[in-house]
């Protein structure tokens, strides 16, 4: 079965908006939650929903193209679908480090987690090195958020797309000649 490229990335930029509007809400919960417990509680729990959300989300695409996808294409459509979600969000995190965040916030946070790793034994290396840290700017948190959601898009798109393509008489995997063509 030929992958169609265009429908593959016009289906992940649908469902990435939708996916990073979610983020979206759950990350107004998160900024609440630094004034009210549970706001930040609601944050905690909306999170775990991220993955039941890509895989409701991957299974859509699957029953879109047929009904049939192999591994690798189920988790290039996962990992796509967490980089168009990691764009829509980190327009909210610049938004908050830039806007509604106090000035220092960064700067604090930066020398709360460095006093924390000075108080672990470190070796000395380690320790000249987390001196040598420069606080970052807003841009820069927005695009390390948008490295991370990536980086967790290709961790939890996989037993997503192994979920998705196994084969439902065996149990296992589906694998054809057609999708190592397709590579």
């Amino acid at each position: 079965m030929e992958e169609n490229k265009s429908l593959l990335m016009r289906s992940a930029m649908y469902y990435g908006l939708l996916l990073g509007i979610f983020w979206v809400i759950k990350y107004i919960f998160f900024i609440w939650g630094s004034s009210s417990p549970l706001m930040g509680a609601v944050y905690w729990v909306l999170t775990p929903f991220t993955i039941v959300i890509a895989y409701a989300f991957t299974r859509m695409y699957k029953i879109q193209i047929g009904g049939k996808i192999g591994f690798f294409h189920a988790w290039q459509f996962g990992i796509l679908l967490y980089f168009f979600a990691a764009l829509i969000v980190s327009l909210a995190h610049y938004v908050f480090y830039q806007y509604i965040a106090p000035p220092d916030f960064i700067a604090t946070s930066m020398d709360q987690v460095i006093h924390m790793m000075k108080e672990m034994d470190l070796n000395s290396p380690m320790k000249d090195a987390i001196d040598q840290l420069s606080t970052p700017t807003p841009i820069q948190m927005a695009i390390q958020g948008i490295f991370n959601n990536v980086f967790y898009g290709v961790v939890f798109s996989i037993p997503i797309a192994a979920l998705l393509c196994r084969n439902n008489e065996t149990g296992f995997i589906n694998h054809t000649n057609e999708e190592e063509d397709n590579l």
